[in-house]
C-alpha cells in the first residue's frame, strides 16, 4: 500500500511529494535490489530498529532520514483517540527491539492491515517526540511473507533504570501480582499507579523502607478526560489495593513515567473491597474525626463550585456520617462563616434523622478561610462546657475543645481538634521540604502549642481524660506527632493498628495517615476500639463531588469518596 499524502506532524514541516526517484538511500537500494529481501519483505530493508534507536556502541539516526525497515506489529493504538500510532518489534543483534510508529490519520482499510502479528515493511522517516526516538511521515507500507507476534518477554517488576531503558518499545508482560497503589489520575488521564505492592509514605510508620518503584498503567491513550472510563469495577470504582495479575502491553517512557499499554485486557482483582457499615457503638461512646473537603456556602471558593455540587457533597456528607454513627464528631475544613456550620448540623439532621448539635460559645476560631467544629448528639452525651481555644500564635486555624459526658454514665472527658500546617504551598526558603513535607517546623511548633494547651485543659477541669483527635497534616513517625508522644499523648491508631492499616490519605501513590486520634494515658485505658473508615482514601476522585464531566454518570449520592480523607472512629466504654 502506498500513501501520497500524510497530515503534519506536530512541530515537522510537510514534504508536498512522496516520490523519490534519487538520493543516498533510492542508490542504495537500487545496489541492493538482487540480494534477497529479508523474511520474504518486498525489498531489503535499510536500517534495523536497532540502528534507529542507536542501541549498542552506535548513536540514533538523525531525525528526518528516510528508511526502509520491518518488524512485526506487537501494538495498535491507531486513531486521535489512542496513540495515533503502533509499535513495531524487530530481532536484532542486540537482542529485540521495538519502536513506535506515528501514523495519524490512518485510514480503516490501514487498521485491518496493522494488526498484532503481522509482519510489516514500511518507508518512513525517522522522528523524535519528548526525547523518544520514533517512525512518523510514513509513505508505504507492505506486508511480508511471514507473520508471527513474538512472545512477550517475561520480567519481575521492579526493574532497573538501565533495563527499563532497553526495553521500552517491548511487548513485555509481568506473571507476578502487582497492585494498585494511587488511581488519582484514573479518571484525567486513563491511568493506574501499580507497584509490587501498596506503597506507603516512609514517614507514615518506622521500619524497613519500601521500594517506591512505580509502574504506570495506561490506557493506550494520552487524551484527557477518557470516557467511558476504563479499568472500573462492578461498583464503578477502582479502589488502592486492587491487584492484577498476568499484565502483558507494551512498556515506553512518557509524561514523566513508565508506562504500559496494555495489549491484552487487565484482569483486576477486589483485593482491597468497599467496606461494609461500622458496627454500631452500642453502650459504647463513639468519638470521630472527619475531614469535609471543604464545606463551603460561598461557591467557587475551595468547595462546591455551583449548586448542584453542593447538593451532590450534601448527599455524600449525610450518607457518610449516618454510617459513622458517632456520638461526639470533630469537624475538620468548614468555611469559617456561621451560616455554614449552621446549614451543615441542619442538613445532617434533615437528612439522617439524626439530631447533631454545634458546641457553642464565643471562642476565638481565626481567620483562615477554613475552621475547625464539634458536634454532638444531645440523645446520647452532653456538653459540659462551651467551647475552648488555643489562640497560641503557632495557629493559623485555633484548634478547639469541649467537655463532654454520657447522659446514662461515666465520667467527663475532653475532645481536642485541630488542624495543623498543610504540607503544600511551600516557602521559597527557611521551612522548605527536608523530608516531611513543607512547613514541617511549623507543624512541631504546633505540637508543642497543643502540648501546653491540652496541659492548661487537664488542670482547668481538674483531669487528663483528654483525646485529641483531627487533621494534623504529618504522618506517624513525622516531628510533629513524635513531640506529642514525647510529651505523653498516646498514638492510637499505631497502638492499635498493623502498619498495613494506618492509613486514612493517599497522595501520589502513597498511603498514609495524617488524621490521628492521640489520647492521654487515662483516657487512653478506655479506648475500646480505632477505626479508620475506609470509604474514601482508597476511591478514585472523580467519584467525589466535584468530579470532572466524564464522570457525571458514575456520580451516586452514596458516602463513598465523600471526602478526600478517611474519618477516623475512636469507641470509648469505661470499665
Amino acid at each position: 500500500m502506498t500513501f501520497t499524502a500524510q497530515p503534519r506532524t506536530p512541530g515537522k514541516p510537510r514534504h508536498p511529494g512522496v516520490t523519490r526517484q534519487a538520493g543516498p538511500l533510492a542508490l542504495l537500494l537500487t545496489l541492493l535490489a538482487a540480494l534477497p529481501a529479508a523474511a520474504g519483505c518486498p525489498e531489503p530493508s535499510s536500517a534495523d530498529l536497532a540502528a534507529i534507536k542507536g542501541i549498542g556502541e552506535r548513536t540514533a539516526l538523525p531525525a528526518g532520514r528516510e528508511v526502509v525497515v520491518d518488524g512485526v506489529v506487537t501494538g495498535e493504538f491507531l486513531g486521535r483517540e489512542r496513540l495515533n500510532g503502533f509499535y513495531l518489534q524487530q530481532a536484532t543483534e542486540h537482542g529485540p527491539v521495538g519502536l513506535f510508529v506515528y501514523m495519524p490519520g490512518a485510514t480503516p482499510s490501514d487498521g485491518a492491515l496493522i494488526a498484532p502479528g503481522k509482519h510489516l515493511q514500511l518507508r518512513a522517516r525517522t522522528g523524535e517526540y519528548r526525547g523518544q526516538v520514533q517512525l512518523q511521515r510514513v509513505e508505504r507500507i507492505e506486508t511480508c511473507a511471514r507473520d508471527q507476534l513474538p512472545e512477550p518477554l517475561t520480567v519481575q517488576w521492579p526493574l532497573s533504570e538501565e533495563q527499563l531503558s532497553r526495553k521500552e518499545g517491548l511487548l513485555l508482560t509481568f506473571p507476578q501480582t502487582l497492585t494498585v497503589t494511587g488511581n488519582y489520575e484514573l479518571a484525567r488521564y486513563g491511568s493506574l499507579r501499580l507497584a509490587a505492592t501498596r506503597l506507603f509514605r516512609p514517614t507514615n510508620t518506622p521500619g524497613e523502607p519500601q521500594q517506591q518503584d512505580i509502574l504506570e498503567l495506561d490506557d493506550g491513550s494520552y487524551r484527557t478526560f477518557p470516557s467511558p472510563t476504563p479499568y472500573r469495577d462492578a461498583d464503578g470504582t477502582r479502589r488502592v489495593g486492587s491487584t492484577v495479575q498476568g499484565l502483558t502491553g507494551i512498556l515506553t517512557h512518557a509524561l514523566d513515567a513508565y508506562r504500559l499499554h496494555p495489549t491484552l485486557e487487565p484482569h483486576f482483582e477486589d483485593a482491597n473491597p468497599r467496606p461494609g457499615p461500622l458496627p454500631e457503638p452500642g453502650e459504647r461512646l463513639r468519638v470521630a474525626t472527619f475531614n469535609l473537603e471543604n464545606y463551603f456556602l460561598t461557591l467557587g471558593q475551595r468547595g462546591a463550585a455551583n449548586a448542584d455540587e453542593l447538593e451532590r457533597q450534601r448527599a455524600k456528607l449525610a450518607a457518610a456520617v449516618e454510617g459513622l454513627q458517632a456520638d461526639i464528631l470533630a469537624l475538620v475544613e468548614v468555611e469559617n462563616d456561621p451560616r455554614a456550620l449552621a446549614d451543615l448540623v441542619e442538613q445532617l439532621s434533615e437528612r439522617t434523622g439524626i439530631r447533631y448539635r454545634a458546641v457553642g460559645g464565643d471562642a476565638d476560631r481565626g481567620s483562615d478561610a477554613i475552621k475547625l467544629a464539634l458536634i454532638y448528639r444531645p440523645d446520647r452525651v452532653e456538653a459540659v462546657s462551651e467551647l475552648h481555644a488555643d489562640n497560641d500564635p503557632a495557629h493559623h486555624r485555633p484548634p478547639m475543645a469541649a467537655f463532654f459526658r454520657s447522659v446514662d454514665s461515666g465520667p467527663a472527658f475532653g475532645v481536642v481538634t485541630a488542624h495543623f500546617k498543610s504540607k503544600s504551598g511551600c516557602p521559597p526558603r527557611g521551612d522548605i521540604d527536608r523530608g516531611q513535607g513543607c512547613w514541617n517546623q511549623r507543624r512541631v511548633e504546633q505540637a508543642q502549642a497543643m502540648s501546653g494547651f491540652l496541659d492548661r485543659l487537664a488542670a482547668a477541669e481538674g483531669h487528663e481524660r483528654l483525646l485529641l483527635i483531627g487533621d494534623l497534616n504529618a504522618y506517624g513517625a513525622e516531628d510533629p506527632i513524635r513531640t506529642l508522644t514525647h510529651a505523653g499523648l498516646v498514638n492510637l491508631i499505631a497502638r492499635e493498628l498493623p502498619p498495613e492499616r494506618r492509613y486514612s490519605y493517599v497522595f501520589r501513590g502513597e498511603s498514609g495517615y495524617l488524621d490521628h486520634a492521640l489520647a492521654s494515658p487515662e483516657l487512653a485505658a478506655a479506648v475500646a476500639a480505632v477505626r479508620p473508615w475506609h470509604i474514601n482514601a482508597d476511591e478514585s476522585p472523580f467519584l467525589g463531588y466535584d468530579g470532572p464531566d466524564n464522570a457525571a454518570p458514575h456520580f451516586r449520592p452514596d458516602l463513598f469518596r465523600s471526602s478526600d480523607h478517611d474519618p477516623i472512629a475512636v469507641d470509648l466504654e469505661w470499665r
